[in-house]
């Protein structure tokens, strides 16, 4: 595989925090959603479920791509869920649910998973794995809880929380690398580029003031 060619990124999600944590590494990825449903795996370690749905999410991306000889394409699937007292919860399917969800878990502490499957489709070579990081939740009033959840943002997200966003105060520590929590782990990413022989730097990119430019590194 020549080491000339550029690298491309297809993140497969649509999760803006995702891609919000590539681009402030200094990596523009592509977006293509993937579009797979994910009621359709069931599985009863959270860990297993979150790393199949990356794998499907990556392979229903590549079916849409078509590799060049001008580019070296790799495409990244990612999926979170929380485990708590004993139960899967991805995202909640109604306020009532995201509501009945967070009397459950004030005060106590969770699980978050966040499986990763990065695909290399010029070599044909694939690297997984998932991170996990837990999650210790405030004792939050029902009045927290009430206009959280009217704000949405819980029926959009895995475990019905974010520590990016307004959830953030509601989580009063975690134990691991917080980007596993946003749904897309960092650290493990360089990882996994190095089982395909590539590194993180590799897909470093410049922004120029205003956005106007994105030119390689190096």
């Amino acid at each position: 595989m020549p080491d000339a060619l550029p690298l491309r990124l297809v993140l497969a999600s649509a999760s803006p925090a995702r891609r919000k944590s590539l681009q402030s590494a200094g990596i523009e990825p592509d977006v293509l959603v993937s579009g797979v449903d994910e009621s359709l795996v069931v599985t009863e370690r959270a860990e297993d479920l979150c790393l199949e749905l990356a794998r499907l999410k990556a392979q229903a991306v590549l079916g849409r791509l078509r590799p060049t000889d001008e580019e070296r394409t790799l495409v990244l699937g990612c999926d979170s869920v929380l485990a708590f007292d004993g139960q899967i919860l991805g995202k909640p399917d109604n306020e009532a649910d995201a509501t009945q969800r967070w009397e459950r878990m004030r005060g106590r502490s969770g699980v978050l998973h966040s499986g990763h499957c990065l695909v290399d489709i010029v070599a044909g070579r694939r690297a997984e794995a998932v991170a996990s990081t837990v999650v210790h939740f405030a004792d939050i009033s029902d009045h927290e809880i009430a206009t959280y959840v009217a704000t949405g943002e819980p029926l959009a997200v895995a475990g019905a929380f974010t520590i990016d966003g307004l959830g953030g105060p509601f989580v009063e520590r975690i134990e691991g690398d917080p980007g596993t929590v946003i749904g897309l782990s960092l650290p493990l990413l360089r990882s996994l580029l190095s089982e395909l022989d590539l590194r993180i730097t590799d897909l470093w990119t410049k922004i120029a003031p205003g956005n106007q430019i994105v030119e390689p590194l190096g």
